[in-house]
């Protein structure tokens, strides 16, 4: 995705050759055109899958899923890193790690809002080792539902995430893929 890949270009800030910060745009502040783009993308490419929800983590996920879902007109699930006390102890759980944070979290979601029959598309703003989308995928087949895909708005690609979901069987679709950073710049496949 062009547009995307220019906007990480010109706003992105990579640390240390190993961490992408897009908080300009994606992760603390959120440019809701690009936003829509990039839910009309996803909604493309998954437009056969007969999604009935998608499925997502708090925070950086949340506002690329509104829009996806907004265009297949399914509703929107995130996933909670922190149990609140109104929710009862009808959930689904799984622990994931955040490489980019370096912390683990339980990751909850209430059994009423997933069922047996729904087709769930899951998205993610990155894709590095792949637990968050893995917990996420944990998840929904703790809910007996199937995973119809995966959606990703940035994949480092020399990190294993992509490798470890595509050989559990999942379909992966990342808008952006980068291959490596040098020199303050992503190097894009």
């Amino acid at each position: 995705m062009d547009l995307l890949k220019r906007r990480i270009m010109t706003d992105g800030l990579i640390i240390d050759n190993s961490l992408l910060k897009v908080d300009s745009f994606l992760n603390q502040q959120i440019d809701p055109e690009l936003m829509m783009k990039i839910g009309e993308e996803f909604a493309l490419r998954f437009k056969d899958e007969q999604i009935t929800k998608i499925l997502t983590i708090e925070s950086s996920g949340i506002a690329v899923s509104v829009m996806t879902g907004l265009l297949l007109h399914v509703p929107v699930i995130f996933a909670r890193k922190k149990k609140p006390k109104v929710t009862g102890d009808d959930v689904y759980t799984t622990k994931v790690h955040s490489y980019t944070k370096g912390e683990s979290n339980n990751i909850i979601v209430s059994k009423q809002f997933l069922i047996k029959d729904d087709n769930i598309l899951i998205i993610d703003d990155f894709l590095a080792n792949g637990e968050a989308a893995a917990g996420l995928a944990n998840i929904v087949e703790q809910a007996e539902a199937r995973v119809a895909g995966i959606g990703i708005v940035i994949e480092k690609s020399f990190q294993p995430g992509a490798q470890k979901l595509a050989t559990a069987g999942y379909r992966v679709e990342s808008l952006v893929r980068i291959k490596s950073f040098s020199n303050g710049q992503a190097n894009f496949l």
